[in-house]
Formats: C-alpha cells, sequence, structure tokens
C-alpha cells in the first residue's frame, strides 16, 4: 500500500520531490526497499503533521504537501490542484480536499469526515458528525493538506482548543485558531484505509491488476 501512495504521488506536476516520513523501522524498510526517499522522525509527535513539519524543518521548500500513507489510490492531479489553490492566493496559508458524498451511508459514519464551506471556498468546520444538518448535500473532507513552509512550522506551536479535542480532528487546529483553511472540491474517490474491512476493499480492487501480471 504505501508504495502505491509514493508512486501515484510521485505523479503529481507540481511536487518536486516526495519523501516518506516515519519513526517505524519497519515503514522504513519498506520505503527502501522499493527505493523511496526516506526520513526517520522523533516518536513523539502527536500528528501526522508534526511529524511533517519535522521533515520540512530541514528542507527549503515554500510549500508542502501531507499526504497520508493510507490513500493508494491518491489522484496526482488532485494533489496539483490543493498546490495551486494556495501557491494562486497569497493569503490563504492551508489547503486540503473535499468529495461530494455519493453513498448515503457515509453521511452517518463518524470515520468519514463531512466538512462545509463558504461561498469563498474556506472551510467553516469539519465534523465526524453529518453537516449540514438536513442538507441534500454533503461533502466528504480528504485527508491530504497543503501548507505554507512557515504556518506549518509553527502549525504544532498552536494552541489545541476544545473542537479538536472532542472531533479528534487535527485541521481544525487552523480555524480554531482564526486561520483560513481553503477546500478544493475533486472528483477523486477517497479509500482511505482506517479498518480491516477498507483494507479488505482496496485489497480487492488491486487483486485484479495483479493477476494480468
Amino acid at each position: 500500500m504505501l508504495q502505491h501512495v509514493y508512486e501515484r504521488a510521485s505523479q503529481a506536476r507540481y511536487l518536486t520531490k516526495v519523501i516518506i516520513a516515519t519513526d517505524d523501522q519497519r515503514i522504513h524498510d519498506a520505503a527502501r526497499s522499493f527505493g523511496a526517499p526516506v526520513q526517520m522522525t522523533r516518536t513523539d509527535h502527536r500528528s501526522g503533521t508534526d511529524r511533517v513539519a519535522e521533515v520540512a524543518s530541514a528542507d527549503p521548500a515554500d510549500v508542502i504537501v501531507n499526504i497520508q500513507g493510507d490513500e493508494p489510490l491518491i489522484d496526482p492531479t488532485a494533489i496539483d490542484a490543493a498546490v495551486l489553490a494556495l501557491t494562486s492566493d497569497p493569503d490563504v496559508p492551508m489547503a486540503t480536499l473535499s468529495k461530494r458524498i455519493e453513498d448515503p451511508s457515509e453521511i452517518e459514519n463518524p470515520n468519514v469526515v463531512k466538512v462545509v464551506s463558504d461561498l469563498r471556498g474556506n472551510a467553516i468546520y469539519f465534523s465526524r458528525c453529518a453537516i449540514p444538518y438536513g442538507g441534500a448535500i454533503h461533502y466528504k473532507h480528504i485527508g491530504l493538506y497543503v501548507f505554507r513552509r512557515e504556518f506549518l512550522l509553527a502549525y504544532s506551536g498552536l494552541p489545541v482548543g476544545p473542537l479538536e479535542q472532542a472531533e479528534r480532528l487535527e485541521q481544525l487546529r487552523a480555524l480554531e485558531n482564526g486561520y483560513p483553511v481553503r477546500v478544493i472540491e475533486t472528483e477523486y474517490e477517497s479509500l482511505g484505509v482506517d479498518t480491516p474491512e477498507d483494507l479488505e476493499r482496496v485489497t480487492a480492487l488491486f487483486e485484479p491488476s495483479l493477476l494480468k501480471q
């Protein structure tokens, strides 16, 4: 799965390099086995964003993308769209993705994070609950984040508010501290692997291609 994420991320036009960041020796060894650049980080990070910030602190890149390692079908064009959203607006420190929900069962699923945005495309709120209440259209959040370097390095130092604690969603830290998060709608259907059932579903998608080899 990690190799699929790495290979698809490497196809994005606006990424100059892709680095796998981990504190797990097994992941480190797996990444090296297929030739990916990998960097070991501290073991005390509270979130993936904090881990990426450690790597970014030693890199001069102006824009950093945090791609989750559990998105084996990540669309390279979706990555590019999120990067362009940030680079085209100097007032936005952070960007992410959303997808219109097609499966009604996802609306009430707490593992599927929902997002509502304002008319400018900035996030109003992220929640594990169904938002908006009674809405005909719902959007799910796709866990890919694009940061300006200075904002990313300051992110871990921002106060953790009650909303982030209640929802267990680190992206709420930006909103609670008054920073906008630009949300770009994509057609990419996220298949993040959060449960054993998710793993079975993704594995089934790859099996036909493996049989053809």
